[in-house]
């Protein structure tokens, strides 16, 4: 798909992983829209981007919110045909903590935000994604999904976030199966520890000593290179139902 032909919905796209993805989809000749609940954030970055993007406050669980996120979309740029989701939450805990055992109702609003949410956009956006016309080869478009290698190597205390990104990676080729029928593509990547919004509050030496444990490059990840696999994914049209680990070859530790 030629990058000056997207129109994409980034959720998450006010900082971080998203923002990123924004910032590259607009440089490469893109249309966006900023899907996040940080209204501040959103508002700041379609206003700096200018005529290409717009921010739609949005919670990715709620199907109103999303089916007017998506329609707004299509009302500004004509069309919708890739959606990146970064949408989610970590909100760490054990299983057995010093106040008994995890509480449902954290481990669930991990797996509606990351998990569900993730799911309601695609359901909403291959909907309206069928409409399309068909470009090169029949393709109408790509979704890209955002997981993390703790679906494969959880640490302790990441129970609700594990189970939730790897939900996100179970679902990709089940999806893909499907929805190939219709010329739509889709696509996770699993980034290792990347230096995002997330990580703000940790101490410097915390920083350093996480970024020794990737093999090579011996730094944190950065979110522009998320953001570059993601419009690779774009652009290669045999990238299909696949999961990509984006982290330097690093195996998480027990903790």
């Amino acid at each position: 798909m030629d990058l000056k032909e997207v129109v994409a919905l980034v959720t998450g796209g006010a900082s971080g992983l998203g923002e990123a993805s924004i910032l590259e989809l607009v440089k490469r000749g893109a249309r966006a829209a900023i899907i996040d609940v940080d209204v501040e954030k959103g508002e700041k970055l379609a206003a700096a981007i200018g005529a290409n993007a717009i921010f739609i406050k949005t919670d990715v669980t709620s199907e109103a919110d999303v089916r007017q996120a998506i329609q707004k979309t299509v009302d500004a740029f004509g069309k919708l045909n890739v959606v990146i989701n970064c949408a989610g939450i970590v909100n760490p805990g054990k299983l057995i903590g010093r106040k008994g055992p995890l509480s449902l109702e954290a481990f669930n609003k991990v797996l509606q935000i990351n998990l569900v949410g993730t799911l309601n956009v695609i359901r909403l956006a291959v909907e309206q994604m069928i409409n399309n016309t068909p470009g090169e080869e029949g393709e109408k478009g790509v979704i890209i999904n955002s997981a993390s290698i703790a679906a494969f190597e959880g640490q302790i205390g990441q129970v609700a976030y594990s189970a939730s990104k790897a939900g996100i990676v179970g679902m990709t080729l089940p999806i893909a199966r499907e929805i190939s029928d219709y010329g739509i593509r889709i696509v996770t990547i699993a980034p290792g520890i990347f230096d995002t919004p997330m990580m703000v509050g940790l101490p410097a030496a915390v920083k350093e000593d996480m970024a020794k444990t990737v093999p090579f490059p011996k730094r944190l990840g950065r979110a522009v290179e998320f953001a570059q696999m993601a419009l690779h994914i774009v652009e290669n049209k045999m990238l299909n139902g696949c999961c990509i680990r984006l982290d330097g070859a690093l195996r998480m530790p027990p903790k």
